[in-house]
């Protein structure tokens, strides 16, 4: 049958190709959901934790700055008789916490936040510093009122100045939060977009390399069976030449050669009995006469062994009573032979292929499997014939080696009638052979 070049094409480069490419898809999107989960990490290293730990700083500062208020508060009101130095050591304390919060604050600010914004609190605070210095120096010179005015006009200014500014700076880390919050959600949302991408050309992927598999397989299985039912008319084609050759040689050893040598046995018979009784001469001629007997056996016994006459006269019930005794003399092999069923026809090609695969599973007890005793059974079933051949030899898999073509032909032979062929091993060990044919094709064969 011919083909084109393009169905025989194997498609191992094609897969190899969508292999490379697949692989190289993952590779990439492995790459680019890894920058992505880099990106979300570095945001929210420098974003969002610095601007939680900046808020809480300055929500210390934010702290520190009402505890000032209120100390001045209480310094400006008169319910008090202790002098405004007894809060210096209150403002120490408060001045303490809130250089160190200041200094945290500017370790963990916001990236974004400018020079000026990052000096103007810090430079805010030590004026406040300042001025409360100014303000204790007065009163502890005994000026209690000129300090009292100094921290209406000036402390409590800069102490809301500074309450305004780091309200500001937490809005400020409030809307930097927002903002962070909305690249990671838009990071997210862009991954997300890529995963259902990805999938979804990865699904495309693995249809189309499905399709194209189920295609390739679909070409596969049909050049396959194109070849398989070629080879099956190229079997049946060879095994029906084989057997018309040894069909005819058969015939020429038995009709050709047999009365060749039935002349010539006849001749010598009727020479040695126009000689001398007692004379070298005639014992010489019966001689020749047994030898030529002794071939005329020889050349039937090949005409029966090549193809039995009455296969074709007889049937192969009759031809199987004849074989399997010769079997047994000629091989030493002690075999038993079951039929039961009742007989239907089984002639021409059916009767031949039952009988070639009986002698090649005899011939294998024989020859490899080393038994010496066989049982043979022929069933004639309703809608089947079944044969079994069976050994308790080496069993099929010693043998295998050995008869891989004596196989293959019995598969074929089986398969010609549309049966099947099992080879197995019973249960104490051996070879079974079991044949199973049809009832219609024995009769679709014979004739």
């Amino acid at each position: 049958m011919p083909r084109s070049h393009a169905s025989g094409r194997s498609p191992t480069a094609a897969l190899f190709l969508g292999l490379i490419i697949t692989l190289a898809a993952v590779v990439a999107y492995s790459a680019y959901i890894s920058h992505q989960i880099s990106s979300l990490r570095q945001l929210q290293d420098n974003l969002v934790d610095r601007n939680r730990r900046d808020s809480l700083q300055l929500l210390r500062i934010q702290n520190d700055l009402n505890l000032l208020g209120l100390a001045m508060r209480d310094m400006l009101d008169n319910d008090e008789p202790y002098p405004l130095t007894a809060w210096s050591a209150q403002f120490a304390r408060i001045r303490s916490d809130l250089d160190d919060a200041l200094r945290l604050e500017t370790q963990v600010a916001v990236i974004d936040r400018t020079p000026e914004q990052s000096q103007f609190l810090g430079s805010r605070v030590a004026q406040f510093w300042d001025a409360a210095d100014r303000t204790f120096a007065l009163a502890q010179d005994g000026k209690q009122a000129e300090a009292r005015t100094q921290i209406r006009l000036s402390l409590q200014a800069r102490q809301e100045a500074l309450g305004t500014a780091v309200a500001r700076l937490l809005v400020q880390n409030n809307a930097s939060e927002e903002q962070a919050a909305l690249e990671i959600g838009e990071i997210y949302a862009r991954v997300q977009r890529q995963v259902y991408r990805f999938l979804t050309a990865t699904l495309i992927a693995i249809l189309l390399t499905s399709l194209y598999l189920i295609r390739s397989n679909r070409q596969l299985f049909a050049r396959l069976a194109a070849l398989s039912e070629q080879r099956s008319e190229l079997a049946q084609t060879l095994i029906s030449t084989q057997e018309s050759t040894l069909r005819y040689i058969s015939r020429e050893l038995h009709d050709e050669f047999g009365q060749i040598l039935t002349a010539m046995g006849s001749m010598l018979g009727r020479a040695g009995k126009h000689a001398p009784e007692g004379s070298s001469l005639r014992s010489e001629l019966e001689e020749v006469r047994q030898i030529a007997q002794s071939t005329l056996d020889k050349v039937r016994s090949l005409s029966q062994a090549l193809h039995p006459v009455m296969l074709d006269e007889a049937g192969l019930e009759t031809t199987l009573d004849w074989y399997l005794p010769v079997v047994e003399r000629q091989s030493g092999i002690d075999i038993s032979y079951e039929k039961s069923g009742t007989p239907f026809p089984l002639e021409g090609n059916a009767a031949i292929h039952v009988y070639r695969v009986l002698q090649e599973a005899l011939n294998n007890v024989s020859r490899h499997s080393g038994a010496k005793q066989a049982w043979v059974r022929l069933r004639f079933l309703p809608q089947k014939l079944e044969l079994e051949v069976e050994d308790h030899g080496l069993g099929f898999v010693a043998q295998a080696a050995k008869q891989g073509i004596g196989l293959v032909a019995m598969r074929e032979r089986a398969e010609l009638l549309s049966g099947k062929i099992v080879f197995s091993s019973p249960g104490s060990g051996g070879t079974l052979v079991h044949l199973e044919i049809p009832r219609e094709k024995t009769e679709a064969h014979a004739g």
